[in-house]
């Protein structure tokens, strides 16, 4: 065996959570500078890697690749140690069949025998659990009872980051980071035809794939676009993944000039550097809403069935990022969808998000 050390981090499986693990990834490298360290992410991810500086290498897996076999490629790059970010039996087993001498992750769903270092879910997580009808309509019955939620401690960046403390990583919050080249940026105008003037563009990003009760409703997208075109000479571009196609044509409609669609028609490289251009982007709480805070860009976000003090964009309190909530007492309720009046985003007026866009945009 090498005596380099040579760490295997097990990534997670969903855009916006691989965004907030580059904290930990960066405090890592930082911790480990004599390391190898390589990522094992799901294929759809990949891109999002390219020339990451806290990364040695990548491997990537197709959805249909079975424990055993991904277990036997692992197994022949004879890893050191395992780092596991997500909380799945299969992920804690994936390591263990790959005979990786330790294994490091979180004592979840009865995994805890599989990993040769079990650690303990922080005191100050905060489960994202769904909240069911009876306690939904109990807190609309008594909003004072709703339980306070720690907007720094409670964080999912600090879930990735204390793992990564237990190699010696600073747990020390800093803001996720995607690198975009000048060359990626050049390139995406080229090929969508984003003009490169003084003219902002924007970004709006309606979808959310999770489901209904973290979209914003899409005639208030159009609203707010209509009163923005009033007051500034902004170009828009339309946002989100092949499941958000039908959101973005209709938007789309409503637009009419001065927009291009790009949902369902950028890689994640691409979408990257569409972002980057973009001087501000209205979005839903999703995986492109923590890459344009990662590239660099400011972001506005209804906020409805989910946290932002759970998975905001970026640092939380970060000011460059708006984020609207309505007074709701059931929110957040996890939920894909709601089950009573969808208060918690018809709470959040157009008027309101028109605002805030047109500062972010002067």
């Amino acid at each position: 065996m090498s005596a380099r050390e040579s760490i295997l981090i097990r990534g997670v499986n969903w855009l916006g959570d691989a965004v907030m693990t580059t904290a930990a990834l960066l405090q890592l490298r930082e911790a480990k500078a004599t390391a190898r360290i390589t990522l094992l992410t799901p294929a759809k991810l990949a891109g999002l890697w390219a020339n990451h500086p806290a990364l040695n290498d990548i491997i990537a897996f197709e959805p249909d690749e079975g424990v055993f076999a991904l277990a036997r490629r692992l197994r022949a790059r004879q890893f050191t140690t395992a780092l596991i970010f997500p909380n799945s039996f299969r992920t804690a087993l994936e390591v263990w069949l790959a005979r990786i001498p330790h294994r490091v992750g979180y004592e979840a769903n009865l995994r805890g025998w599989l990993l040769t270092r079990p650690v303990a879910p922080r005191r100050e997580a905060v489960p994202m659990r769904k909240r069911p009808l009876s306690e939904i309509r109990y807190l609309l019955e008594r909003p004072d009872l709703k339980p306070p939620i720690h907007p720094t401690a409670a964080h999912h960046l600090n879930h990735y980051l204390h793992l990564a403390a237990t190699f010696g990583a600073r747990a020390e919050l800093i803001a996720p980071h995607i690198a975009v080249s000048e060359a990626e940026t050049a390139a995406a105008r080229m090929k969508f035809g984003l003009p490169s003037d003084t003219r902002p563009i924007i970004g709006l990003n309606p979808g959310a794939e999770y489901g209904p009760a973290k979209r914003w409703p899409l005639e208030r997208f159009a609203a707010v676009a209509a009163e923005i075109r009033r007051h500034t000479n902004c170009r828009w571009v339309l946002l989100g993944g092949s499941g958000d196609v039908g959101f973005a044509g209709d938007l789309m409609m409503e637009l009419g000039t001065d927009c291009v669609n790009l949902a369902g028609r950028t890689s994640l490289r691409e979408l990257c550097a569409v972002l980057r251009i973009c001087r501000v982007v209205l979005t839903n709480d999703t995986g492109p809403m923590h890459l344009a805070a990662a590239v660099g860009t400011r972001v506005v976000v209804p906020f409805g069935s989910t946290s932002p003090e759970l998975t905001g964009p970026g640092l939380p309190g970060d000011t460059r990022h708006q984020l609207l909530r309505a007074d709701a007492p059931c929110s957040p309720c996890f939920r894909r969808e709601c089950p009573v009046d969808f208060r918690c985003m018809k709470g959040i007026a157009v008027e309101s998000v028109a605002e805030v866009m047109l500062r972010a945009v002067r």
